[in-house]
């Protein structure tokens, strides 16, 4: 009689997705609470990876985190185990060798692909008769009937006791050397694996060192910094990228910021810094409510609002050359770090969608490869708010004159990433275009030649675009879909119309 196969040792998997940590980690803590031993594994998608929201610079934080995370597990002699491959493929070969029982996870607010890629394993689980436990992502709640108390239960959430790891009973397994080695897939790019000085580093370290000085130090300047693009770089927290990757916990970035403000010198300040945390919670909430804002107006009014794609304006936008000095510092910027603040990134907006007149959908993936802390569930809502085509909120066309000269005075923001125009008095350095020929031969700079001249008349391009969009605002047809976008995604409709 022919001998019977082995039984397949029996497993558990912790699937890392944007969570890349340990501090504060659901899915590893109640993995360690059950008795069968735990695979950690992350995946490299190509197909994430060749979405058309994705840069290297994200897969080079993604690598580093992970790196801090391997550094961690060093003296257990155990690893994350890292593929280069398609996700499915992986949990299927690993199935094959192993009865996999239990997989954790976070659950993912992410885009349409992942989405998509999460049906598929749902269905794989199903298929194999293993139990996939997927935790609350910070303060977003799946399949969400109503906001009705939603801010009580983000407060809840933000209180509860964090789920810290026992570091001394991880319960790690190995896999075979041979085994992995043929489903790890190709090495990474060397531009994903070597480090970029100019842009934030990834890990869980990292984040709690920018936290951990934004609460000692930095915070004081937070309200009287947070709108200038020069000083917020040290004045906003800069914890962005490390809560889109998951270095860190929206709870313990809650928890921490509490303990300090006890003892705050500048509690104002500390206030103003929470509740953009719970906005931060409130936008992923609405793209997790109403996903399809990553390709449609989330006011299905706006489709009737035409506007005709001008390449030639996207590409001048984009590559910092449209003539007005902030917004084109702006974008040069974030080409070279990946960041500027929150009033930037709506100036950058605004200005092409009603300036230029360009829809959103024809930038959304150019701001999503440019922003280090690209986070799908705030970038489609707020890339919206800032169009204009929610139907609620109020439209806000910035005049990127007016915003140089009150958040960047000295004009050190706009001459760090405008070397053209270094030699260009104060006074004359908004609008450059606006300097005789004697000025443009005295300070070495000919607008046109040295430095465009602006693409578009700012003033006649914002009034143009203004009247369209606040025809549109008053339309019945706005309003009435604007009460449904009301009533599902905020807790006091009435409240918010507007705001």
């Amino acid at each position: 009689m022919a001998n019977e196969n082995p039984p397949l040792q029996e497993i558990a998997i912790v699937w890392f997705k944007r969570d890349l940590r340990f501090t504060d980690h659901e899915p590893l803590y109640y993995a360690q609470k059950q008795n069968l031993p735990i695979l950690l594994i992350y995946c490299f998608e190509p197909i994430v990876m060749e979405y058309a929201d994705s840069d290297v610079r994200h897969w080079r934080f993604v690598y580093q985190s992970l790196q801090d995370m391997q550094s961690k597990l060093e003296d257990l002699n155990a690893k994350i185990y890292v593929f280069h491959n398609h996700i499915p493929l992986v949990f299927q070969r690993l199935s094959e060798k192993y009865n996999i029982k239990k997989i954790y996870s976070h659950q993912e607010i992410g885009n349409k692909l992942t989405y998509d890629r999460d049906l598929v394993m749902q269905k794989f689980c199903s298929d194999q008769l293993i139990d996939w436990l997927e935790y609350q992502h910070n303060g977003v709640i799946r399949r969400l009937k109503s906001r009705k108390n939603w801010e009580q239960r983000w407060t809840q959430k933000m209180e509860e006791q964090p789920k810290i790891v026992n570091e001394t009973q991880w319960n790690l397994m190995t896999l075979d050397d041979v085994f992995y080695q043929d489903l790890k897939g190709p090495e990474l790019s060397i531009q994903i694996t070597s480090n970029e000085p100019a842009f934030q580093p990834g890990g869980e370290t990292n984040a709690w060192k920018y936290l951990q000085s934004f609460l000692t130090e930095r915070y004081v300047n937070y309200f009287k910094h947070i709108s200038k693009p020069q000083l917020s770089r040290k004045g906003c927290s800069r914890l962005s990228p490390y809560l889109a990757y998951g270095n860190i916990s929206m709870r313990m970035v809650y928890q921490y910021t509490m303990q300090h403000y006890k003892t705050a010198k500048n509690k104002r300040a500390l206030s103003n810094f929470v509740s953009r945390l719970h906005w931060h919670c409130h936008f992923m909430q609405k793209f997790e409510d109403e996903c399809r804002m990553e390709f449609e107006n989330v006011n299905r009014a706006y489709d009737s609002m035409v506007k005709t794609k001008n390449d030639d304006y996207i590409t001048a936008w984009q590559s910092g050359t449209t003539g007005v000095p902030i917004v084109d510092a702006c974008m040069r910027c974030l080409h070279t770090t990946g960041y500027i603040n929150f009033r930037m990134r709506a100036l950058v907006v605004s200005f092409v969608v009603f300036n230029l007149w360009q829809d959103w959908r024809d930038l959304k993936y150019i701001l999503a490869k440019l922003f280090l802390d690209y986070e799908p569930g705030i970038h489609y809502p707020q890339l919206q708010m800032q169009s204009g085509v929610t139907g609620v909120n109020t439209i806000r066309i910035y005049n990127p004159i007016k915003n140089a000269q009150e958040h960047d005075e000295a004009g050190i923001f706009i001459k760090t990433w405008i070397p053209e125009l270094k030699n260009v008095p104060t006074p004359l350095l908004f609008e450059p275009w606006k300097m005789t020929n004697i000025e443009q031969e005295m300070y070495q700079v000919f607008i046109g030649k040295d430095y465009p001249a602006p693409i578009v008349d700012i003033e006649i391009s914002r009034k143009a675009a203004s009247d369209i969009v606040w025809s549109f605002q008053k339309t019945k047809a706005v309003t009435v879909e604007g009460d449904r976008i009301l009533q599902k995604h905020v807790n006091n409709p009435s409240r918010l119309r507007n705001s």
